[in-house]
C-alpha cells in the first residue's frame, strides 16, 4: 500500500529552507518518493494556515518512514530546523 507525506510549512528563512529543499528532493527520490503537490495554489478551510503545502507519494508506508529516518533526509532536515515551522504526517493510502 502506498503512503503519503503531507506537510504544512511556514518558511521563516528562505535561504536555509532552500538548502533543505535541494537536499530533501534527492533523499525523497532515493526512496521512490514523488511529489504530487509542492507549494502550489491552495485554499485553507480549517486549522492553521501555512503558505507552503507539500504532498509526496511513496511506494509503501515503510519506504516513507525509512526516508524520513535516513541519514540523507536527516542531513537535509538540519537546514529546515530554525528556518521553518512545519507539520509533517505520514498517511497510508487506501485501496
Amino acid at each position: 500500500m502506498s503512503a503519503l507525506w503531507i506537510g504544512h510549512v511556514e518558511v521563516t528563512d528562505a535561504e536555509a529552507y532552500g538548502r533543505y529543499a535541494e537536499l530533501a528532493t534527492g533523499a525523497i527520490a532515493a526512496y521512490g518518493g514523488r511529489f504530487l503537490a509542492r507549494g502550489g495554489r491552495y485554499k485553507q478551510l480549517e486549522g492553521r494556515d501555512r503558505a507552503r503545502n507539500v504532498v509526496a507519494r511513496f511506494p509503501s508506508f515503510e519506504d516513507a518512514v525509512a526516508c524520513y529516518e535516513s541519514p540523507a533526509y536527516q542531513e537535509a532536515l538540519s537546514h529546515a530546523k530554525g528556518a521553518a515551522e512545519r507539520d509533517l504526517v505520514i498517511v497510508e493510502e487506501t485501496d
